[in-house]
């Protein structure tokens, strides 16, 4: 006898529910240090806004913390747009955050001196993947099909 429900409809899944879902799933992978940083999806600022308090509970609870970013460090790791105009929330633990920082004044210096190409390009893409906790095959396969 099987316990799945009988209906073959699907229930409906709000957004702010399945959003804080996400986010206490990653919470509690970095709080045990299965990864440095994880991000939440991209949300607009209300979305952010509705959510920020449970979702600050939720990394507390977890060992983890949370950082606001509504410019999220753009590379080749994902399409420019996923988050432009959108607040994505970090998840992370210690120096993460002032690590991602660096990394993202570094990519803006690289910018501003015309030097944002080639090897220097990629190696900001790289520091993010390995940041995110991404297998350096799974940075690799990205960035060719990016």
């Amino acid at each position: 006898m099987s316990n799945q429900p009988k209906s073959t409809a699907s229930p409906a899944i709000d957004d702010y529910s399945f959003n804080l879902g996400v986010i206490a799933a990653f919470a509690e992978m970095v709080g045990v240090g299965a990864k440095k940083l994880a991000l939440s999806h991209p949300l607009s600022p209300a979305e952010a806004d509705a959510l920020w308090a449970e979702a600050v509970a939720i990394a507390q609870r977890n060992g983890a913390q949370l950082f606001r970013e509504p410019d999220l460090i753009v590379t080749d790791l994902f399409p420019a747009e996923v988050a432009l105009g959108k607040h994505v929330l970090l998840i992370y633990t210690d120096d993460t955050l002032a690590t991602y920082i660096a990394l993202k004044q570094h990519k803006a210096d690289l910018v501003a001196s015309g030097a944002y190409h080639g090897a220097a390009r990629r190696e900001v893409a790289m520091r993010f993947g390995r940041l995110l906790s991404y297998p350096e095959a799974k940075i690799e396969a990205r960035l060719q099909s990016a």
